[in-house]
């Protein structure tokens, strides 16, 4: 093997091991940052004056008939549980659509000196499986091409 070709494969192995060691430290510099843990209700409740005032997500169930919704729409009232505490939530946020009692979610905060936890973000936790509605449509294919409109179009759907 000539010196020409070593060195070229010496350049290579050297610029492969800096990429490669270049590529390792940014997939994990500051991954710690990343990671997104939530507390629940007991471990919030444990956690006593010392979860007072800090910036917090906290995760679990909305129970059953707490949930109270302003007239305007914009400031929640509801009880957050894990089946063994309980913490009352206040949020200034619209919720999500498919916001409601017995569902998971992670709204993030602070815990008040009042013992209430203040959220200015509220998440629900669903999963991804698809089920088709029970029963069958009966509406028919004009009535369904007429549901994908916006209100104030004048052409039916599929006519140019």
């Amino acid at each position: 093997m000539s010196d020409e070709r070593k060195r070229r494969r010496v350049i290579a192995i050297v610029a492969l091991l800096v990429a490669g060691g270049a590529l390792a430290y940014l997939a994990t510099a500051n991954i710690g940052e990343s990671l997104v843990y939530y507390w629940s209700p007991t471990e919030l409740l444990a956690a006593g004056e010392g979860a007072k005032g800090a910036s917090i997500r906290l995760g679990g169930l909305v129970a059953d008939d707490s949930v109270i919704q302003s007239d305007d729409g914009l400031t929640l009232k509801f009880t957050v549980t894990d089946g063994e505490s309980e913490i009352v939530v206040h949020a200034e946020a619209v919720p999500p659509a498919m916001f409601r009692e017995a569902i998971g979610v992670v709204v993030e905060g602070t815990l008040s000196t009042e013992g209430h936890f203040e959220s200015d973000r509220l998440m629900i936790k669903h999963d991804n499986e698809y089920q088709a509605p029970e029963g069958h449509d009966t509406r028919s294919m004009e009535q369904l091409m007429k549901s994908l409109q916006f209100e104030g179009t004048r052409d039916r759907v599929g006519s140019s």
